[in-house]
């Protein structure tokens, strides 16, 4: 049975991966953030494209800070 990730350069692509989605996040909510015009609604979408950017950002940083690649 093969593993998901079981090589470290797939790991530090998904680190990658992650670590541009979390950026990604963090823009639209800053975006969305001066863009508001106030309300319930729109203050939940920025907090939610800020926390799920920040938890993408720092998830694909630590996946990429504790893989260690081994030359081949």
């Amino acid at each position: 049975m093969h593993l998901l990730i079981k090589k470290p350069m797939e790991k530090r692509v998904i680190g990658i991966v992650l670590t541009f989605l979390g950026i990604a996040g963090l823009i639209l909510g800053a975006v969305n953030f001066m863009q508001a015009s106030g309300g319930m609604k729109n203050i939940k979408e920025v907090l939610i494209y800020f926390i799920l950017g920040a938890i993408f950002f720092f998830a694909g940083i630590g996946l990429i800070r504790t893989t260690r690649d081994k030359p081949s």
